[in-house]
C-alpha cells in the first residue's frame, strides 16, 4: 500500500443495486496461534456499541453517550438505531471534533442517545497521559485474517463474529496512540490489529473498578502495508488528550454543543446526499440482526 495514511477501509465504498460493499475495519490475528483463542463475547467488553450490520463500533461512556470515530458517523443521524449490549437505542444527535477533516487527526465524535442505557456499565475515560508501553485490548466484528496474509475473510463472510486481540502502545502524539502488528517473539501472546469492520472501536484495559477507554480506532499509517499485515502501523485517537472536549460537549446545552462541534457527516467515496438514505437503509441494524 503506497499511501502513507488512510482510513481503516471504511471509505472503500461501492454501491450497486443498493448493496454497500465496504471495508470498515475488524480484528486480524497472528498466524501461529489458535483461531479460537481470539474469539470474544459481549461480556468481554460490555460497553461496546455496534452501528451497522457491517460492523463499525463505539463505546458507551455514559448512559446516554457513545464515543466513536468521526469518520463513522455518516448514517448516525436522529432516528438511526444502534446496539449497546442487548439493547437497541435510538440516536438523538451527533457531535464531531470541530477541527476534524476526513482521514486526518482528531478522529473523534460523540453520539447522544434518546434514552439512557441502563443495562450496561459505561466505560471510564482514561485521563492519565502515561499510555506508552501499555498493553491494551482491541475488540470488534467484521473481516479477519492473519498477519501473513492480511485480511482474507470479509465482514460479510465473518457474519458478525466478535474477536479480541492485544497490542502495545509504541508511541503517542497529542492526537493519537500508535500500534504496530508484530510477528513471532516480538508480538504479544494474542497480538493483533483491527481489520475491516472495527472503525470507531475501542483500545481498552480492564481494572478492578471497570473498563477504561484509551483510544478509538481511526486509521492506518504505513508505507506498503495493507490492512492486517505484519508490520502495519495503526493509529487510535487518544482519549486522554481529548477529555476536556468530551466533558464540555456532554455537559453543555444544545446551543453550546453546536459551537463546540462539527455537524459534518463526512461522506466518503461513493456517497452523495442523494444516495445516502439508501446506503443507510441497507446497512442499518434491525431488531433481528
Amino acid at each position: 500500500m503506497s499511501k502513507n495514511s488512510y482510513l481503516k477501509r471504511l471509505s472503500a465504498v461501492l454501491i450497486a443495486n443498493l448493496v454497500l460493499t465496504s471495508s470498515a475495519l475488524a480484528i486480524v490475528i497472528r498466524h501461529d496461534k489458535p483461531v479460537d483463542s481470539y474469539l470474544a463475547v459481549k461480556d468481554d467488553f460490555p460497553p461496546l456499541a455496534t452501528f451497522y450490520n457491517i460492523g463499525v463500533h463505539g463505546t458507551l461512556i455514559a448512559p446516554e453517550w457513545v464515543l466513536t470515530a468521526a469518520h463513522t458517523v455518516f448514517c448516525l443521524s436522529e432516528g438511526q438505531f444502534i446496539r449497546v449490549g442487548n439493547e437497541m437505542i435510538e440516536v438523538a444527535a451527533r457531535y464531531s471534533y470541530p477541527s476534524y477533516e476526513l482521514g486526518e487527526e482528531n478522529d473523534l465524535a460523540l453520539i447522544r442517545l434518546k434514552a439512557p442505557v441502563l443495562s450496561v456499565q459505561p466505560a471510564k475515560l482514561y485521563r492519565s497521559q502515561d499510555e506508552r508501553d501499555k498493553e491494551v485490548w482491541f475488540i470488534g466484528s467484521g473481516g479477519t485474517g492473519t498477519g501473513l496474509t492480511g485480511e482474507t475473510v470479509s465482514y460479510k463472510d465473518n457474519n458478525g463474529i466478535l474477536r479480541k486481540a492485544k497490542n502495545k502502545v509504541v508511541a503517542v502524539t497529542n492526537s493519537d496512540l500508535r500500534f504496530v502488528f508484530e510477528a513471532g517473539q516480538q508480538g504479544l501472546e494474542l497480538e493483533g490489529v483491527s481489520g475491516n469492520g472495527d472503525s470507531g472501536g475501542p483500545a481498552y484495559i480492564k481494572e478492578d473498578d471497570g473498563y477504561y477507554l484509551l483510544g478509538v480506532s481511526s486509521r492506518v499509517d504505513s508505507w506498503f502495508k495493507d490492512v492486517g499485515e505484519y508490520g502495519v502501523k495503526e493509529l487510535y485517537t487518544r482519549v486522554s488528550t481529548h477529555v476536556d472536549w468530551i466533558d464540555k460537549v456532554m455537559s453543555a446545552d444544545e446551543l453550546e454543543r453546536a459551537k463546540l462541534s462539527s455537524s459534518d457527516g463526512f461522506l466518503q467515496a461513493g456517497m452523495t446526499p442523494e444516495n445516502l438514505p439508501n446506503i443507510c437503509a441497507s446497512i442499518s441494524l434491525t431488531s433481528v440482526d
